[in-house]
């Protein structure tokens, strides 16, 4: 049975590599973050 998991597990690393999968819900980000908030107080800048 570890065989078999081991040759699913390469197979999808294949097909991962061939045709990736995309997910943009992933990499969303809706506004700018605390780090930004953090980096523009420091800097005496208003963000709005």
């Amino acid at each position: 049975m570890n065989f078999w998991n081991h040759i699913a597990g390469y197979a999808a690393a294949i097909r991962e590599f061939v045709a990736p999968t995309y997910r943009p819900e992933r990499y969303y980000m809706r506004g700018p973050g605390p780090a930004c908030a953090r980096r523009a107080n420091s800097l005496g800048v208003s963000i709005n």
